[in-house]
């Protein structure tokens, strides 16, 4: 009987925050995509206006360091999380760190933990 009932209260739980979740992005979508584009000024270029930096500008060295955290965080979710749950499933950053924050208190995950296993899950 209290297996069933703390069985329903994980996957409520688990549904709310999933629907949670499906509610923002459809918000935050219907935002983005109502806003206005303003349109190009004659004699710039596509470079000039977006806001994205250029491919060559990003280093090697930040991708090397992305690279160390998420395998860093990929270990201590093997560490901490694995004894219990299987590999990730891709969930939007917001849901994961909810989930994560919850289950900070369950295992005693100390911040560092936290933020290197929400890095790995969320990218």
């Amino acid at each position: 009987m209290r297996r069933r009932f703390i069985l329903v209260c994980v996957l409520c739980v688990g549904a709310s925050l999933t629907f949670t979740a499906i509610a923002q992005e459809r918000a935050s979508s219907a935002v983005s995509s109502s806003a206005a584009v303003p349109a190009p000024a004659i004699g710039t270029s596509a470079a000039t206006i977006s806001n994205e930096k250029p491919a060559r500008e990003t280093t090697s060295a930040d991708t090397a360091e992305e690279r160390t955290m998420r395998l860093e965080g990929e270990k201590r979710f093997r560490t901490n999380c694995g004894r219990c749950h299987q590999a990730p499933h891709k969930f939007p950053p917001r849901v994961m760190a909810a989930a994560i924050r919850h289950m900070r208190v369950r295992a005693t995950i100390t911040d560092e933990d936290m933020r290197l296993i929400l890095r790995y899950m969320t990218r």
